[in-house]
């Protein structure tokens, strides 16, 4: 009796020790939740700013969106509109919401794909009912059975087309709810074929009033944007390039390197091209839907600015290895580093420059000048290519043995190290022979086993360091991706020389001179005393 009586007591006893605690930690969250919800106001107020202050347009779009559903919400506020509707008039609220996008493009796609889908479905129903009520109730609900299923596999095989997938999916899915809804329920309702034409009408003024809006209030076009994300993804990469080089020769601690945030300038330059291409397919849909009589997108090829996109990406994984060389587990001294600063500092430049050149090209929807290539180029790359040469002791080394020895080096102050260390401890002493045997063969293998664990991890940087030339091996990486970006430059001339030919660009003259001026949210571009202004 009495341990249990004790025992109980002991666990009412934890019980309440652990209430206690609970209590404790209660108390210690209450405050620190309180203070983080004083904060939450001030965050929230400061992200709103921040997202309207990067691109206004996303302000102008929310009230285009709020203006449209309170001129729908009128079919059901106003009596006389909501007694010639009724009830479908939800549907037009139904519809702004789905289909009212931030570009032009985006939704024209939706609205369009929506009614050709809703209007298609309407007469198709209309057709198999007036098949189905020349019948009785019984073959009646054998052919809407029948339809639905031909109709619903039919329509879903069609999804799987790449064509259909790419420009009409959202068409398709449409069609085949609208066909569902009015052939089942045309089976218990009479008066269906009403319902149908008055849910058409009100999803047609939805897709009516968002196109309204998008086309004629503040457009944003796609075109517009696509055009305008290419120039930005040049000039950022020309960017990464020059601050990226600079860096590279500038005297900092490596450590300090390796703890900078990722949101640097190099990697944000160069960042949006890697993500670019759910992006571009995107707008270049959406832009293929857009009138083509607007200043922005007329007879533009939107599928070069993709292949162009994939082109630079290409050249935007030399830069991030070129990012890369900034920390790297063995940085070359500043002594090499300063023999071709300038050497390479210069052929940053040169490839900065015959990026931003493009880049502006692009901008003002001309050719390239002929000489974007020129001989300033060649010369940095010379230059580079002297530079190497006139320092062949820091490549070639003469001491072959080297290696060998600093390896030999490293096994015996291992070994030092490891006979210095305290034995190991036995667990049990056993005074026959077996169990000394044992013992010793277990000491053996552990002896083994800690003398590799201790030079595993010492051979490898040792082996790496010990080469004579090994100072200057970071250094020969950065210089062979510097050399690399001047051969792919070729491949993105000729993509914007393609993309110019196929836009009709206009042709290049000496006299046009462009001045660039770039923030987060404008572009300025100023020729021959025009100004354009567009948003990022």
């Amino acid at each position: 009796m009495f341990p249990k009586v004790h025992a109980g007591m002991e666990m009412a006893m934890e019980r309440n020790g652990d209430c206690t605690k609970t209590m404790g930690n209660w108390e210690k969250r209450i405050p620190i939740f309180a203070q983080k919800m004083k904060t939450y106001p001030g965050l929230f107020c400061k992200t709103m700013w921040k997202v309207g202050h990067d691109d206004p347009r996303r302000v102008i779009h929310a009230f285009k969106v709020g203006l449209s559903l309170t001129l729908v919400s009128l079919l059901y506020l106003m009596k006389p509109l909501f007694e010639g509707i009724g009830q479908n008039a939800i549907w037009a609220v139904m519809t702004v919401v789905v289909v009212l996008e931030f570009t032009a493009g985006a939704t024209l796609c939706k609205g369009l794909n929506r009614g050709f889908g809703t209007l298609l479905a309407g007469s198709l129903a209309f057709i198999f009912e007036y098949i189905a009520t020349e019948t009785g109730p019984v073959f009646r609900a054998i052919f809407i059975g029948a339809a639905v299923f031909l109709i619903g596999s039919a329509a879903t095989y069609l999804r799987f087309f790449p064509y259909i997938k790419k420009n009409y999916d959202y068409g398709v899915v449409i069609f085949l709810l609208t066909f569902n809804l009015i052939t089942v329920s045309s089976y218990r309702v009479d008066n269906v074929l009403k319902i149908a034409h008055d849910r058409f009408f009100t999803i047609a003024i939805g897709c009516g009033v968002c196109l309204l809006m998008s086309l004629l209030i503040f457009p944003n076009w796609s075109g517009e944007e696509l055009h305008n994300s290419t120039v930005l993804k040049l000039e950022g990469l020309a960017k990464s390039i020059e601050a990226c080089v600079n860096e590279y020769f500038v005297d900092t601690d490596i450590e300090d390197t390796k703890n900078q945030s990722s949101e640097d300038p190099i990697y944000e330059g160069y960042k949006a091209v890697l993500d670019s291409k759910p992006k571009d397919e995107a707008l270049a849909l959406y832009a293929s839907w857009e009138p083509r009589h607007s200043r922005y997108c007329h007879r533009f090829p939107w599928q070069r600015y993709v292949k162009l996109g994939g082109v630079l990406r290409h050249f935007g994984y030399t830069v991030v290895a070129l990012h890369g060389c900034l920390r790297t587990e063995i940085p070359t001294p500043q002594s090499v580093r300063t023999l071709f600063k300038n050497p390479c500092n210069r052929l940053a430049r040169e490839i900065s420059k015959v990026l931003m050149e493009l880049a502006n090209s692009i901008r003002s929807h001309r050719h390239c000048s002929p000489e974007i290539l020129s001989d300033h180029l060649h010369e940095a790359l010379q230059d580079l290519n002297n530079a190497i040469k006139s320092q062949p002791r820091l490549f070639l080394g003469s001491n072959k043995n080297q290696a060998t020895n600093m390896l030999a080096l490293a096994a015996a102050q291992a070994s030092q190290k490891h006979e210095k260390a305290p034995g190991v401890s036995l667990s049990s002493v056993k005074t026959d022979s077996s169990a000394l045997m044992d013992w010793k063969s277990r000491r053996t293998t552990d002896s083994k086993e800690a003398e590799r664990k201790v030079l595993r991890p010492q051979l490898s940087k040792i082996a790496i360091t010990s080469l004579e030339f090994s100072e200057a091996l970071p250094f020969a990486a950065f210089a062979s991706l510097l050399v690399e970006m001047v051969a792919k430059l070729d491949n993105v001339i000729e993509e914007v020389e393609e993309l110019g030919r196929a836009a009709c660009y206009k042709e290049y003259h000496p006299c046009d001179e462009v001045v660039v001026t770039y923030d987060r949210r404008k572009i300025s571009v100023s020729q021959n005393n025009v100004q354009t202004d567009g948003a990022d």
